[in-house]
């Protein structure tokens, strides 16, 4: 029932979209061109709508399908399919949204200026008309070429964390925060290398992945564990549990975990659950204390608090998968030093707009992606390589985070 409602919901939000971007299409084109024939602009606008909703409606028909026959919903996945359905119905969505947010600012202008809007309004209609054109052929371009330059690029983000009364043994030692490599079709061998190859050049002490190490599909898992086993850390590398790290096999999530577990280990990759890792490093200590709180598994604040009171070293972590406040809140009651998380894609669309990253994500959590002091505590949410729901990011390029520990 739930999943119908979420697909009525969004059904209705992508015919209202291209309710007001169609209006807004004709009036500009009316206003400028009123020589053109209607029916040529409808024409046009038809058939950019077409594009936009053939995914759409291929996943309903899909779904409907799957429902009467009992089977699981099966879409082809190829390259054709990409290239001519579902890459074109993303990008396409993110130009209307973008010039949307546009408009819509400058209609709550004109409401909250409507006297000056009633005085000049032939003026500011020929303006919005041209304004509509200047900012649609800027976001068809600018849209494509962001989305292509995050799919292939790697930022690596240099952090320094200074702790009073740093042991002298930590001092520059260097920690390596990744997520949310979500291995599958489209983050595939060549991305997954590229970023192994951007983890390995920060010369790691020790790696630490918050959780995700697939999207789904049982087929990623080997993939996924060869390349993680090809990091380099003098003091190794861990992981969490991620949300889709339950996924692999959507009706039997403990063996989901455990095949991945399993293959990871084959590479000296432990992925610990709600548990402490204890590292030497000569006479200091780091303590690593691994959460799992997932949407399939949320933690008690009975387990949460008993898991983070066996964390007694001179240098403490708190490594999990979703950045949650109340996760916060324990790390800093517990006199964590960092707390590192994955999970947002660093907001994976996010809408360009002046001094605001407007994200989906930020529905979930204000913690997107970034460096987030607490007290003496530093939260860092990392954002990741890989990609859910849709198959591109935009605004968002994929991360690494390089942490030097230094005393105050």
């Amino acid at each position: 029932m739930w999943i119908i409602l979420r697909i009525l919901i969004a059904v209705v939000l992508l015919f209202l979209l291209q309710l007001y971007f169609y209006k807004k299409a004709s009036s500009a084109v009316k206003t400028l061109w009123p020589e053109i024939p209607i029916i040529k602009t409808k024409t046009i606008l038809y058939f950019f709508l077409f594009l936009l909703n053939l995914y759409p409606l291929l996943l309903i028909i899909n779904s409907v399908y799957a429902v009467i026959t009992g089977q699981s919903i099966l879409f082809p996945q190829n390259t054709i399919m990409d290239y001519l359905v579902i890459f074109p119905f993303w990008i396409i969505l993110l130009i209307i949204v973008q010039t949307i947010i546009v408009f819509l600012l400058f209609d709550l202008l004109k409401i909250i200026l409507y006297p000056v809007y009633k005085k000049y309004r032939i003026r500011i209609i020929s303006f919005q008309a041209k304004l509509f054109f200047v900012v649609i052929i800027f976001f068809i371009i600018y849209v494509p070429v962001r989305v292509i330059y995050d799919f292939h690029s790697i930022d690596i983000r240099e952090v320094e964390f200074v702790k009073e009364n740093l042991p002298d043994d930590l001092k520059g030692f260097r920690i390596t925060l990744i997520a949310d490599l979500q291995a599958d079709r489209y983050t595939n061998e060549r991305r997954l290398s590229n970023y192994i190859d951007a983890v390995n050049s920060t010369n790691s002490d020790l790696v630490l992945i918050a959780g995700d190490v697939i999207t789904s599909s049982p087929n990623y898992i080997e993939t996924a564990a060869k390349f993680i086993g090809n990091i380099k850390s003098k003091y190794g590398v861990y992981s969490c549990v991620g949300d889709h790290d339950n996924w692999a096999y959507r009706r039997d999530t403990r063996r989901s975990i455990r095949e991945i577990g399993e293959a990871l280990r084959k590479y000296d990759v432990e992925m610990v659950d709600n548990d402490v890792r204890n590292l030497e490093i000569n006479s200091a200590s780091i303590g690593i204390t691994f959460i799992t709180n997932t949407y399939v598994e949320t933690i008690s604040r009975e387990l949460l608090s008993e898991v983070s009171n066996k964390n007694y070293n001179d240098f403490k972590i708190l490594l999990t998968h979703q950045p949650q406040k109340f996760l916060i809140n324990s790390a800093m009651k517990n006199g964590y030093d960092l707390f590192l998380a994955g999970h947002t894609h660093g907001g994976q669309i996010t809408f360009l707009l002046p001094f605001i990253k407007l994200s989906p994500t930020l529905i979930e959590t204000k913690y997107v992606k970034g460096d987030f002091y607490f007290n003496d505590m530093l939260a860092i949410v990392n954002g990741g390589l890989g990609m859910s729901i849709s198959p591109v990011r935009y605004n968002s390029t994929p991360e690494v985070v390089s942490i030097t520990l230094k005393a105050k």
